[in-house]
C-alpha cells in the first residue's frame, strides 16, 4: 500500500494549486468555444498531454507495456477508462456551450458523489453516516443553486435543460472512468495510465477537429489554448502529487472549493475584461446552494478519516484508562 510522505503544507499547496487550475478552466474554455469546436479543442489538449507526458515517461523509459493487454480484464478495464474520460471531456465542454462557467463547474459536483456510489455498489464499499449526510447536503445544494430556474428547467426543455443533462452525463462518465482507473492502478502508475488516456484521445478527436479557426484565431485564443493544454498536464501532475504527501480525503475536501473558485474567478475577469466574460447573476440563495455543494463534498471526502480519527481516540482512551 502506498505510504504518504506526511508534508502537509506541500500535500495543501498542490491540492490548492489543482482546485485553482480546475476553478479557472471552464471560464477559460467558455471563451475558447466562441473560436474552435468542443472536439478541436479536446482534440489539441490530449495530444499536448499525450506528447509531454510520453517524453516524460520515455526519458524515465517508464513507458507502459502493451504486453499487459494480452489480459482481457485489464484491456477492458482500459477501454472503460478510455471511453469514460473522453465521452466527460466532450460533454462536459458540449454542456459549457449552454451553461456559465460557474454552473458546469457546480454541476460537474456530482462526479465525486457519483463515484462513491459506484465504489458502494461494484466493490462492496461501506457507505458511512456522514457520506450519507454530505450526499444530501451537495443534492439541496445543487436545487438551491437553480432557485431562480428549476422550475423552468423541468417545465420545458430549453438549452439551460440540455446543458445540465450534458453535464449530469458528463459526471456519469467520469466516474466510470475513475473507477475503471482505480483498478488498473494495480498494474500501472498513474502517469501511465494517463498517458494512454491522451493518446487514445488524440487519435479519436482528430477526425472530428476542425483546424481551419486555428489560422485565423487571435493572440489571446492562442494563449487561451495554451493555458488549456497546460493546466491538462500541471492540474492533474499537481493532484497526483498532493496525495503523494497528503491523504486523498484532505485533498478531495480542497477540491472541494472548485466551484466557489470558479464563481470568484467569473466575477473577477468580467471586471478586467467585461468584453469577453458575463458573470453570471446569483442571488442570495444561489450562493447558499454553491456553499452548500461545497460542504456537502467536503463531508463526503472527509467522513472516513473523520470515523478513523474517533476510533483512534476511543483506542487511545482506552489504552489511558488501563494503564
Amino acid at each position: 500500500m502506498h505510504q504518504i510522505t506526511g508534508k502537509s503544507l506541500v500535500g495543501f499547496i498542490l491540492a490548492l494549486t489543482t482546485a485553482i487550475l480546475w476553478g479557472v478552466l471552464p471560464i477559460v474554455l467558455k471563451v475558447l468555444l466562441d473560436a474552435l469546436s468542443a472536439n478541436t479543442i479536446t482534440f489539441v489538449r490530449f495530444m499536448v498531454a499525450a506528447i509531454i507526458v510520453g517524453l516524460w515517461l520515455a526519458a524515465r523509459g517508464k513507458l507502459p507495456s502493451l504486453a499487459l493487454f494480452k489480459q482481457v480484464k485489464i484491456s477492458v478495464l482500459m477501454l472503460v477508462a478510455i471511453l469514460g474520460l473522453l465521452a466527460n471531456y466532450i460533454l462536459y465542454l458540449t454542456g459549457l456551450a449552454y451553461l456559465s462557467a460557474e454552473t458546469g463547474q457546480t454541476v460537474i459536483q456530482l462526479a465525486p458523489f457519483l463515484m462513491m456510489i459506484g465504489g458502494v455498489y461494484i466493490f462492496k464499499e461501506r457507505l458511512l453516516i456522514w457520506q450519507k449526510v454530505g450526499a444530501f447536503v451537495l443534492v439541496f445544494g445543487l436545487l438551491l443553486f437553480f432557485n431562480q430556474r428549476l422550475l423552468g428547467m423541468l417545465s420545458q426543455v430549453n438549452g439551460e435543460t440540455i446543458g445540465v443533462l450534458l453535464v449530469i452525463a458528463a459526471a456519469i462518465t467520469w466516474a466510470a472512468y475513475a473507477l475503471a482507473q482505480k483498478q488498473l492502478l494495480v498494474h500501472f502508475s498513474s502517469k501511465q495510465i494517463m498517458y494512454i488516456l491522451y493518446f487514445a484521445g488524440s487519435i479519436c478527436f482528430f477526425p472530428a477537429s476542425d483546424f481551419a479557426p486555428l489560422q485565423t484565431m487571435s493572440l489571446l485564443h492562442w494563449l487561451l489554448l495554451i493555458f488549456c493544454c497546460l493546466n491538462t498536464v500541471v492540474a492533474y501532475g499537481a493532484f497526483a502529487e498532493a496525495l503523494h504527501h497528503w491523504q486523498a480525503s484532505k485533498v478531495s475536501a480542497v477540491l472541494a472549493i472548485t466551484p466557489l473558485i470558479t464563481i470568484l474567478a467569473a466575477n473577477l475577469l468580467a471586471i478586467l475584461w467585461p468584453d469577453f466574460i458575463q458573470p453570471e447573476q446569483l442571488n442570495l440563495w444561489s450562493w447558499l446552494g454553491a456553499i452548500l455543494v461545497v460542504i456537502g463534498s467536503t463531508l463526503t471526502a472527509l467522513a472516513p478519516q473523520f470515523v478513523e480519527y474517533r476510533a483512534a481516540r476511543r483506542v487511545r482512551k482506552l489504552q489511558r484508562d488501563v494503564f
